[in-house]
């Protein structure tokens, strides 16, 4: 009977104990009457993620944990993860989540990147966007891919260098002992020709620096000739732009002047269309009839008695008879 009832209590105290246990272990994994809020986030790869991984905000501590890892249903290209965080955590609806971790050799987690403080919370079984997770091997792929690109680069590095030493080549060929020399040579006689021409040159800059010093009068000059001009374009351009009653008059009055010479124009070239074999005729009988009277004229002159008889009495000569 002493053995059972010891039997009951040791049992009773081992519940107790992992009663206790149990609960303290929801105590500190802050899981017992938190209320976390659940979120899920979509990703083309899940970067070994799993149930039960850490949920850091900001990369800080665990404010959660990943609670489901599958297959998105709806899209079989990219994986669904549904997680909860602490109610107290700013969830924005333009936060981002991401898969990172803290050094190359830790484990994966599901990071949330603060939003703007202007934007609102986001509720509860919301959808955050994400930003994919560069893996290793994504790393490996894009390293693979700038293979020829690295090939091709020091291909052309290797061409560079043949021409820089062809370059540095002609350089010590250009500045060979003899060019120096030749160069030497040069500054020594252009040192000679400066002093030998130094007053005319100092003569040179003295004329110079008097010319610059009369361009400042001769400049002002110019400006005030220049605005006295643009105000005599204002002025002209304002009395050209006056509405006067009389200069519109005269306009008016030319404007009529002009139409009626436009008429008259075109009435004297209809008539002359219209007369113009009648114009050909007159001008020939004009010509026939000066013709006649260059005749006449001519006949008065060699002959003037024809004015005053007939022109059959044939010419009187001296020693002839009287006519009959």
């Amino acid at each position: 009977m002493e053995s059972r009832r010891e039997e009951a209590l040791v049992g009773l105290f081992v519940l107790v104990a992992a009663g206790l246990l149990i609960a303290t272990v929801f105590l500190l994994s802050g899981e017992l009457g938190r209320g976390d809020i659940s979120y899920r986030a979509y990703f083309k790869n899940a970067g070994g993620l799993g149930p039960g991984a850490q949920v850091r905000y900001a990369g800080g501590p665990p404010v959660g944990r990943v609670e489901k890892v599958q297959s998105d249903p709806q899209d079989s290209t990219r994986m669904e993860i549904d997680f909860s965080v602490q109610p107290d955590v700013p969830v924005k609806t333009d936060s981002l989540a991401t898969i990172t971790s803290t050094s190359p050799l830790a484990d994966n987690f599901l990071g949330i990147v603060p939003g703007s403080n202007s934007a609102p919370r986001a509720g509860a079984g919301a959808t955050l966007k994400s930003s994919e997770l560069i893996s290793f091997a994504d790393l490996a792929s894009i390293i693979s891919g700038l293979g020829p690109n690295a090939n091709d680069l020091i291909t052309n590095l290797n061409a560079r260098a043949v021409a820089l030493q062809d370059t540095l080549n002609r350089v010590n060929d250009v500045l060979s002992d003899q060019n120096r020399a030749n160069i030497s040579s040069g500054l020594q006689n252009l040192r000679g020709i400066l002093d030998e021409n130094r007053p005319a040159i100092r003569t040179a800059v003295n004329n110079l620096s008097d010319s610059s010093k009369k361009i400042g009068p001769l400049m002002d000059d110019f400006h005030q000739t220049s605005a006295q001009a643009n105000l005599t374009l204002s002025h002209l351009d304002a009395t050209i732009a006056e509405d006067r009653p009389d200069v519109r008059a005269a306009l008016a009055s030319l404007r009529q002047v002009l139409n009626s010479a436009d008429v008259l124009t075109e009435q004297l070239n209809q008539t002359l269309d219209a007369n113009t074999e009648n114009l050909d005729e007159i001008l020939d009988n004009l010509r026939h009839v000066s013709d006649n009277l260059n005749a006449f004229t001519e006949t008065i002159k060699t002959r003037p008695y024809t004015l005053i008889r007939a022109s059959g009495v044939k010419p009187r000569k001296p020693g002839d008879g009287p006519p009959k």
